[in-house]
């Protein structure tokens, strides 16, 4: 992205080019932040950037959010991690009605750019929106709404950068994924602790953490511009609320760890009191192997880099669908490693702080195992 510039100034059509240099020298650049939204997937915010020139009559948000739920095979292509999402180019008012209307807030950060810098931003943006170069693959941490806005920032500067404030990193991706979900949606959390691997819990510097858009506005608060004639310079000014939340709450979901808890002494109950049916067993054996067999879909068949060397296939195995079809006649071997598997990822969840709603789920499926092995 930091060559993009050189590119586009020797590639663009002249004509584009004169459109999108009329910019006048007090056309002004803004990074909009907006607020979460009720649904899980509105929960991380939404980033976008405004371009304003009153002498030119230009009030554009460009939002690399995009995206089409009637497009052919939409969820199977999302499953997969070959989502396309696309760069569109909206009047902000009507941008900011939308927010509006979904009560959610909006804050804007100007940026302390150049006129010349300013027009940079433009001209790129408008390269990016022509309908040949507006689509793009959609990453959740590392090619989304904020990061393309963050990228499109840094490429405008020409000779100068951005040093970005450290305040917002150290943590992982799943660790700033925690901190959106709220009481209200912890099983759509237990669900992402489910999906994510291994590569989700490594430790963000200032630039990763930007993926999600309320941490990159306020890391960019606090960065500074670094170059011959800017050097410590703030890259914003403060921001400026536009709209504020006025969401209704939602009501807390019953936690998942209190369901597994109680389901985990239904079974220790049922098993002490003799109760327990061989079908019960097939039905939790075959319900944990299927789980198994979609991590390793999302693991070995899409091109998710984030669901790779998933610790929960340690419980959740594929080894399992055997043992549902088996029951006690499954191999020894199996039943023996199987105990192994829950023992280590027991251990996992322990000491690498994974959902601790998983521990009802182990401790119940190597209960039901031990027992197989006694007779």
């Amino acid at each position: 992205m930091r060559h993009l510039l050189a590119i586009l100034l020797l590639a663009l059509p002249l004509s584009l080019h004169a459109q999108s240099t009329s910019l006048s020298d007090h056309a002004t650049a803004s990074l909009i932040t907006c607020g979460a939204g009720n649904e899980f997937y509105l929960r991380f915010g939404h980033s976008a950037i405004r371009i304003v020139d009153s002498a030119t009559g230009v009030d554009y948000a460009y939002n690399y959010g995009t995206f089409d739920f009637d497009t052919p095979h939409f969820y199977w292509n999302f499953a997969r991690g070959m989502m396309n999402y696309c760069l569109s180019r909206t009047p902000f008012q009507l941008f900011l009605s939308t927010y509006d209307y979904e009560q959610r807030s909006v804050w804007e950060q100007p940026l302390n750019l150049s006129p010349q810098q300013v027009r940079n931003l433009y001209l790129m943006l408008e390269w990016n929106y022509q309908p040949e170069n507006r689509y793009y693959k959609y990453d959740f941490f590392r090619d989304n709404c904020a990061t393309r806005v963050r990228d499109m920032i840094e490429s405008s500067l020409g000779h100068s950068s951005i040093h970005y404030s450290q305040s917002q990193a150290g943590k992982s991706y799943r660790r700033y994924v925690h901190r959106s979900v709220d009481a209200t949606q912890q099983w759509w959390m237990l669900g992402v602790d489910l999906l994510l691997g291994l590569p989700a819990d490594k430790p963000c510097d200032a630039r990763d953490v930007m993926f999600h858009p309320i941490h990159m506005m306020e890391t960019m608060q606090q960065s500074t511009f670094d170059g011959r004639f800017s050097s410590g310079n703030p890259i914003v000014a403060p921001a400026v609320q536009l709209l504020s939340d006025h969401r209704t709450p939602l009501a807390n979901s019953i936690p998942p760890l209190a369901v597994f808890a109680l389901l985990f002494l239904l079974v220790a109950f049922s098993t002490w009191r003799g109760w327990w049916q061989a079908w019960m067993d097939s039905l939790l054996f075959a319900l944990a192997g299927v789980v198994g067999l979609v991590l390793c879909f999302m693991w070995f068949g899409t091109d998710h880099w984030c669901t790779r060397w998933n610790p929960n296939i340690l419980w959740a195995s594929p080894l399992l669908v055997l043992v549902a079809i088996r029951l006690d006649k499954s191999p020894r071997w199996a039943l023996w490693f199987q105990q192994g598997c829950f023992l280590l990822a027991f251990v996992w969840a322990a000491v690498c702080g994974l959902s601790v709603a998983l521990f009802p789920i182990i401790l119940m499926l190597a209960l039901r195992t031990a027992m197989l092995m006694r007779r």
